[in-house]
């Protein structure tokens, strides 16, 4: 039987699942947060199964995970007088979970919110855990609260919706789970092809995980860090590539994250050269070899200096000691992260 913590609901029928904890909780006011691509795919899966609501629609992506667009959600809030008493369902992939149940953590000091996880990432990640937050400077999640939702309904049926490269981006935490946790799920996902994934297995493989990791640590004070392998590298790399013409998806940079923080961890723990570089192939098998652009890797490693897991300005990563086995605060040098990030530029070609 999985471990799953009690409010997170695994369901091929969500639009029952989401009908059945509205008639059983009392609230005075529904609303839905939604972005674009979530209100033509997703809200239509469960109309029918909420009552009377009101919607909030906000543009997508990770661009608009900001201060300005949680003005807009709470400009709405206030406009249609939510209280104390009501309650927000937050329908879509890890910007919208992040983001709405943010908004609703501050409003008024705190109203309930349920998050419906439509994507992949959301799923397997951002949806277990009680990490809220938005992004500051283009710094990933630089504000942020913990504070868990009053339930997560998680349906795979969602995923239906999804195009190619957001699967693919949320496949990079399914592989982080194994990597940093479970050596034998590792070897069994590298074993199959795209087409013969088991994202079902996959959805619950990583609840797990996660779920038993912040159980031990809610407040990421210790153990709970393992859970960013591949996050200092990957997230420098997202800020620095957010504001381009053409900007990573958050799995995209994680997976290469993952590849430069093997190599640190090959440089700094116990990995060895071998599982360096059949995790550098695997990964480059899936997402491919996308060259940085030169100019940009100064500045991404410089982006770490500013990394939530820093301690009196050393850089701390979350490494491998082997596949399945992670560990954390390790201090790296601004030097080595450079080091890393070329050691995926001669990778990568």
């Amino acid at each position: 039987m999985a471990d799953f913590p009690p409010g997170v609901v695994i369901t091929d029928q969500i639009a029952t699942a989401v009908a059945k904890y509205l008639s059983a909780h009392q609230f005075s006011m529904l609303g839905v947060l939604v972005d674009d691509n979530t209100f033509k795919y997703c809200y239509p899966l469960i109309q029918e199964s909420l009552p009377q609501h009101f919607i909030i629609e906000i543009a997508s992506g990770e661009t608009h995970k900001n201060l300005q667009t949680c003005q807009q959600i709470w400009n709405e809030m206030t406009h249609q007088h939510m209280d104390r008493g009501s309650i927000l369902i937050n329908l879509g992939g890890g910007v919208i979970g992040d983001m709405g149940g943010f908004c609703a953590a501050i409003f008024k000091r705190g109203i309930r919110f349920v998050n419906i996880p439509t994507t992949l990432l959301a799923q397997v990640d951002a949806s277990v855990g009680g990490k809220l937050g938005i992004d500051f400077q283009d710094y990933k999640n630089h504000l942020g609260v913990f504070q868990h939702p009053e339930r997560v309904l998680i349906s795979t049926l969602f995923l239906n919706t999804l195009p190619f490269n957001e699967l693919r981006s949320g496949f990079a935490e399914v592989l982080k789970h194994a990597l940093i946790s479970d050596a034998e799920y590792w070897h069994k996902i590298i074993q199959a092809d795209w087409q013969s994934q088991d994202w079902a297995q996959h959805v619950e493989h990583s609840v797990e995980i996660k779920s038993g990791v912040v159980k031990q640590d809610p407040q990421e004070s210790g153990l709970r860090k393992i859970l960013n392998f591949g996050h200092t590298v990957g997230h420098a790399i997202e800020k620095e590539y957010l504001s381009t013409a053409n900007p990573f998806l958050h799995g995209e940079a994680i997976a290469i994250g993952m590849i430069c923080e093997a190599y640190l961890s090959h440089r700094k723990t116990t990995l060895g050269k071998e599982h360096l570089m059949a995790i550098t192939q695997q990964i480059l098998k899936w997402f491919g070899n996308t060259s940085l652009d030169p100019s940009l890797v100064s500045p991404i490693a410089q982006n770490t200096l500013q990394d939530k897991k820093n301690t009196n300005g050393k850089i701390k990563c979350s490494l491998l000691e082997g596949i399945g086995q992670a560990t954390f605060d390790i201090e790296v040098t601004l030097e080595e992260v450079k080091e890393a990030l070329e050691y995926y530029q001669e990778q990568a070609v």
